[in-house]
């Protein structure tokens, strides 16, 4: 189940918040690597490590990494100060974190009673890569003082926060107040046993007046009805209008995927909206030129018994998505490959600065 190779950090190739990227030398050759000090210490050249092989060897676009198991001659000092949740629950790399949520937490007695997110818009997409495309349209759009945004992270795709280097970007610049990481993913400014405590956190700890809501880098599907873990997208819905936000979906959309069953409207945002959300939404349609945006209206129209569609102008979003302070890449496609799908979630990030007014 994990390939297991031993070798020797070459050099740092480049590092991010929480996150080193390396060469190694292993006796088959050299390969990419990636650490997390907070787990495992700061390899530095000359190091032996122990590495996971797996996601290399599977030619994963997201996950190709050799990933870094330990430096086992240089084992990093025992973690201090409080902190119960323990997130990758028995795996030999569980580790444990402060929770907003739990008794250490300064923020405790905030959360213990928190029980609304007091009419926050939370706009939930399937893929992570629409989480800089959301926020181009917000930020392009919003009509006063910029927002402050949090990025809610579902535990669907990677677990560790700091895999993303755009999310660790997006907080750099400001287009982030913070990031939450949730259910059994870690590593993000704010830690939280649940979605909902997620969202009350992004609320009431970061004082967010948007949350974006994605799974983490890279998302699970096998080409069945429900074996996707975008599902998760639906009961984020179900969670911002449970605690009195406003849900907004972001559909997901491909005029560039090479499968059927992604083309126009996706069948995972058809299920997960569809079949998954029970609470009443509003869903995004961008208003997409020529017969694929005819497409796309048709295929949305079976929501329209659950969800509010909103149509959503896309003028002038392209021009903000090429303005973007990260790169835009889905599925291994850029904008100019995939320019519909990016609309469509910089549309939705466009209807949230309309609820801001």
């Amino acid at each position: 189940m994990i390939r297991w190779r031993k070798g020797e950090v070459l050099s740092v190739r480049r590092e991010w918040p929480g996150a080193l990227e390396l060469d190694v030398a292993l006796p088959e050759g050299e390969c990419r690597a990636l650490a997390y000090p907070s787990l495992v210490g700061r390899p530095e050249p000359g190091d032996a490590v122990l590495l996971n092989t797996t996601a290399l060897a599977m030619g994963l676009g997201t996950g190709g990494y050799a990933m870094v198991v330990a430096v086992p001659d240089r084992l990093p000092e025992d973690p201090q100060g409080p902190g119960h949740l323990v997130k990758a629950r028995y795996t030999p790399l569980q580790a444990t974190v402060l929770g907003a949520d739990e008794q250490d937490s300064p923020f405790h007695e905030a959360l213990r009673e928190a029980d609304s997110v007091d009419g926050m818009p939370v706009v939930v997409a399937d893929l992570h890569s629409a989480l800089p495309a959301i926020l181009c349209g917000l930020f392009g759009s919003v009509p006063a003082a910029a927002p402050r945004v949090a990025y809610v992270m579902l535990d669907g795709g990677a677990l560790p926060g700091w895999f993303s280097m755009s999310a660790a970007r997006l907080r750099e610049i400001g287009w982030l107040c913070g990031v939450v990481t949730t259910g059994q993913s870690f590593g993000g400014d704010v830690e939280t046993v649940t979605v909902h405590t997620g969202l009350l956190a992004a609320r009431h700890v970061l004082d967010a007046d948007v949350a974006v809501v994605t799974q983490g880098p890279g998302n699970l599907g096998t080409g069945t009805r429900w074996g996707f873990s975008g599902v998760s997208a639906g009961e984020a819905l179900n969670a911002a209008a449970v605690l009195g936000g406003r849900p907004v979906g972001a559909l997901r959309v491909s005029e560039g995927d090479a499968r059927e069953r992604h083309i126009g409207v996706s069948h995972h945002s058809l299920t997960a909206y569809g079949r998954v959300a029970l609470a009443r939404a509003q869903v995004v349609v961008p208003e997409l030129p020529g017969a694929f945006g005819e497409r796309v209206a048709a295929q949305v129209a079976e929501l329209a018994a659950l969800h509010e569609l909103v149509g959503v102008p896309v003028d002038g979003l392209a021009e903000m998505l090429r303005d973007s302070p990260v790169r835009l890449s889905t599925m291994g496609r850029g904008l100019d490959q995939d320019l519909a799908g990016f609309l469509a979630s910089a549309a939705a990030g466009r209807h949230a600065a309309s609820l801001l007014a």
